[in-house]
């Protein structure tokens, strides 16, 4: 960000990548709790993700040995989350830099138009005096003029 440089995001923030993909969550969009099947019957055992309001519930369930592709969608969508989130704040901290670029763009061209308006009025007073020194030398030329001549008579 600082001007004249690259881009100073690169590898500027440490992208947090957690170790493990992040919990079950059910549709209340709250941490599904890993539970055990305790009624006698085929599923006697069988861990289960389920909503965490139970009996009132979302309608959440999904058998443990299920969820692994659960989990790496939601890892893949906590991913993409991470970068967006990253990708804006670049796009925030590039759109802070332009403008302060655009302000100090704005101070130099004011800077130069006063610098060519002091430079213009030096060149004419540069100029007024060139021409007072031509006069001043013709002046002098034309007295030593009239005075040759005096003494030539």
């Amino acid at each position: 960000m600082a001007s004249g440089s690259s881009s100073s995001f690169s590898g500027s923030r440490s992208r947090s990548i957690p170790s493990s993909p992040p919990p079950v969550k059910c549709f209340h969009d709250e941490i599904a709790p890993l539970r055990t099947v305790k009624f006698h019957g085929p599923t006697l055992g069988k861990r289960f993700y389920g909503c965490p309001y139970w009996p009132r519930t979302c309608g959440y369930f999904k058998w443990a040995d299920e969820v692994d592709e659960v989990k790496e969608l939601q890892f893949m969508l906590f991913e993409k989350d991470t970068a967006i989130s990253e990708l804006q704040y670049e796009k925030e901290c590039l759109e802070e830099s332009v403008k302060k670029l655009k302000e100090n763009n704005s101070k130099l061209e004011d800077d130069v138009n006063e610098l060519a308006l002091e430079n213009a009025v030096k060149f004419e007073s540069m100029e007024s005096v060139k021409a007072d020194k031509k006069l001043v030398f013709a002046m002098l030329l034309s007295w030593i003029f009239f005075a040759v001549v005096l003494l030539i008579k």
